[in-house]
């Protein structure tokens, strides 16, 4: 039973549930249309829901009910590992948390138009460890991608790291 234990926490487990938009300058482009979010763990890891969803109004939301789990085992994970032990060891704003990317798909008429990145917003990890809490269905802050004090909508997500960063975090008072 121990051993299963600690397989199931050797793992950051990310579920993107939805998003909403202010009003701002996403809002009235009339060239977005689409949206899907992307998440990536530093430079290792990139995730995406695997659907772009039209453009919520203002007020709706817009439902992706993504989930994805991220290995952080030592037997087949150890970069990743060791990032998040070098993480915890040396704090960094712009490592130390997951990053969700709201992109803009161009239409299906219009492919040759790029994707574009519209908004992020952070989980911090090393916040998650201090607090001792999972992040779970909370609404976070997505800003401009061209005016990073604007809030530009506000992505629902769960970010259950707490057991797989405990885990990393015992591991490096051990060394």
């Amino acid at each position: 039973l121990c051993f299963v234990f600690k397989q199931a926490t050797e793992r950051i487990r990310i579920e993107i549930i939805s998003l909403c938009l202010t009003e701002s300058r996403i809002a009235s482009d009339e060239t977005i249309q689409q949206l899907f979010v992307e998440c990536r763990l530093y430079s290792f890891l990139a995730e995406e829901t695997p659907l772009s969803l039209p453009k919520p109004t203002s007020g709706q939301r817009i439902h992706f009910n993504y989930s994805s789990v991220i290995h952080v085992d030592m037997a087949n994970n150890r970069a990743r590992r060791e990032y998040l032990k070098s993480m915890l060891l040396k704090p960094n704003l712009h490592t130390d948390s997951l990053q969700f990317t709201v992109v803009s798909d161009p239409p299906e008429d219009e492919q040759d138009l790029e994707c574009e990145d519209i908004g992020f917003a952070y989980v911090s990890l090393r916040e998650v460890l201090q607090k001792q809490r999972d992040i779970i269905e909370q609404d976070i802050d997505v800003f401009d991608s061209q005016d990073d004090t604007a809030v530009i909508g506000k992505l629902k997500v769960t970010v259950e790291a707490l057991h797989a960063l405990h885990s990393v975090y015992e591991e490096c008072k051990d060394d």
